[in-house]
């Protein structure tokens, strides 16, 4: 099993997220570097899967109270309270099968535990159909509170949350 480290990003980890992040479009979202400084500069967790000495995933989460633009966001915002957000996370298709994924979630859930907070929120998509997502959030007991057409019509999301359970 290859050692795995998650630390806070770095503006040196930049180049490698932006890579990880267009080679999964698709499933999140374009995001150029100046996109990426301004979601690094609104978010209230952001790092990196660190593995083989390579940016291995990345993390990018925003709480709600952030000034964030986004029809999730804001959904969760007129539904939730307080909460933390899930934006995005993308791990390289060379690390795929380590638990690199899972271990990004467990960390982020540790630390919204130690700030406080009770709820993950996230969102993935239903139309077209994203199995792999569903499947790895029904594992960390996320449920759906919601779905919503974005992207002009061409994606439906599942509108999906997690309670972090204080003792766990």
């Amino acid at each position: 099993m290859t050692a795995v480290e998650i630390r806070d990003t770095l503006e040196a980890d930049f180049e490698a997220i932006l890579a990880l992040n267009e080679a999964e479009e698709q499933q999140t979202s374009a995001m150029d570097l100046v996109r990426l400084q301004h979601l690094h500069g609104l978010s209230g967790y952001h790092r990196v899967a660190v593995a083989d000495g390579c940016i291995a995933g990345f993390l990018l989460a925003m709480p709600s109270g952030a000034p964030y633009a986004n029809d999730n966001f804001q959904w969760f915002i007129d539904h939730v309270g307080n909460f933390m957000y899930i934006d995005r996370i993308v791990v390289g298709a060379d690390f795929s099968g380590l638990g690199i994924g899972s271990a990004l979630y467990r960390n982020l859930f540790s630390e919204a535990r130690t700030r406080g907070l009770s709820t993950i929120t996230c969102e993935y998509n239903i139309v077209p159909p994203n199995a792999a997502s569903a499947a790895f959030h029904d594992k960390f007991g996320f449920h759906e509170l919601g779905t919503q057409w974005v992207a002009g019509g061409s994606k439906r999301v599942s509108l999906q949350a997690a309670t972090i359970w204080k003792d766990s």
